[in-house]
């Protein structure tokens, strides 16, 4: 124990191997000091990079210049000019109104006819498969997405039936 602490006053390592007992003493064994390795944070001695390294890693490179979009200076002043008249930001800032829908610009695709696009397209994906080899493994799925197709397709059939016979029900 006491020579431990002599060990440890001078400087040197600790013992590598430590005995299970108290009473057994086990003499360090002395390490050549290059094998001992301290990690940077631990060195004695501060350690500078040179500067062609630093250059080389891009320390001193500057980063190019990323212009802004510009700003409406006139806008601004206005904008300014009414915030010190009014005390508040009311005319720029003011959401504006939705834009009018045009009804007879484009007319809305017909549900039905997208239905009939979809199913023709998974057809054709799944012969495309087959004739790569692979349809076996694409056949489950393009098959259940087809039904699901299908039944959205009957159930708009069922609805504009039903719309039909209510048009023609009432005079």
């Amino acid at each position: 124990m006491i020579q431990d602490r002599k060990s440890r006053r001078g400087g040197d390592t600790l013992p590598l191997r430590c005995s299970p007992t108290s009473s057994q003493r086990v003499l360090p064994s002395k390490q050549p000091a290059s094998a001992i390795y301290l990690p940077p944070i631990l060195a004695a001695r501060p350690h500078l990079r040179p500067a062609s390294l630093c250059q080389a890693r891009g320390a001193y490179s500057r980063e190019p210049f990323r212009p802004q979009a510009p700003r409406d200076l006139e806008k601004e002043k206005r904008r300014l000019q009414n915030i010190f008249a009014t005390g508040k930001d009311s005319e720029e800032r003011k959401r504006k109104p939705p834009p009018v829908q045009q009804e007879d610009s484009a007319p809305e695709p017909d549900r039905f006819e997208e239905l009939v696009k979809e199913i023709q397209e998974r057809k054709e994906f799944l012969a495309g498969m087959e004739a790569l080899g692979q349809g076996r493994q694409y056949r489950g799925i393009i098959l259940a997405e087809i039904s699901q197709k299908l039944r959205e397709m009957e159930d708009i059939d069922r609805k504009r039936s039903e719309d039909l016979g209510k048009a023609l029900a009432t005079p």
